[in-house]
């Protein structure tokens, strides 16, 4: 069954500390966008800091962007990609696999997990890499045939860029600059 919906899941860091959004994109299968969630910034507290250590942005990423965001959204989807290695673990907290996608660079994929690499021709020829996590590594060879159609017509990497600016601009709304 091809793929029909992607959930691209990224996060925007705000300006001077004021803490991260994270923000859900759902497309259809040529990256048309059919749905657009956004968190209220999110500033982790020193107490917060000091609890969870070097876990803490783990926990963001997952616990408080991700789980909610994709509760939130009407669509059902086929496959989350995201950026951000930490998005991984919210393979453990739902059915649909998440996927981090990025250029193939030679990168030392993250502890516990394993990368495939995707060709894209989308008006160049380049190098994707697709991660996921150890216990889901029988799933990537298939996830990797269903997205190289559509990575041979879309960049995979450009509604991540989309996201970023989206978020920005819901910012700027509601900082009212």
């Amino acid at each position: 069954m091809p793929i029909s919906k992607i959930a691209f899941l990224e996060t925007y860091s705000l300006d001077d500390n004021e803490g991260i959004m994270g923000a859900i994109l759902v497309t259809d299968g040529d990256t048309k966008p059919l749905e657009f969630r956004v968190t209220a910034p999110i500033k982790p507290t020193n107490f917060q800091k000091t609890l969870y250590g070097n876990v803490l942005m783990e926990h963001v990423l997952v616990e408080l962007i991700s789980v909610p965001l994709l509760a939130a959204i009407n669509q059902e989807i086929d496959l989350i990609l995201v950026r951000d290695p930490l998005f991984l673990g919210a393979n453990n907290k739902q059915g649909v696999r998440v996927i981090r996608v990025f250029n193939h660079d030679g990168t030392a994929a993250k502890s516990g997990t394993t990368v495939k690499e995707i060709t894209a021709t989308n008006g160049e020829i380049s190098k994707l890499s697709l991660e996921t996590l150890k216990k889901f590594e029988n799933e990537l060879a298939e996830i990797k045939d269903k997205l190289a159609p559509i990575a041979e017509n879309r960049n995979l990497l450009e509604p991540f860029e989309r996201l970023q600016t989206a978020c920005e601009q819901v910012h700027l709304q509601k900082t009212g600059e």
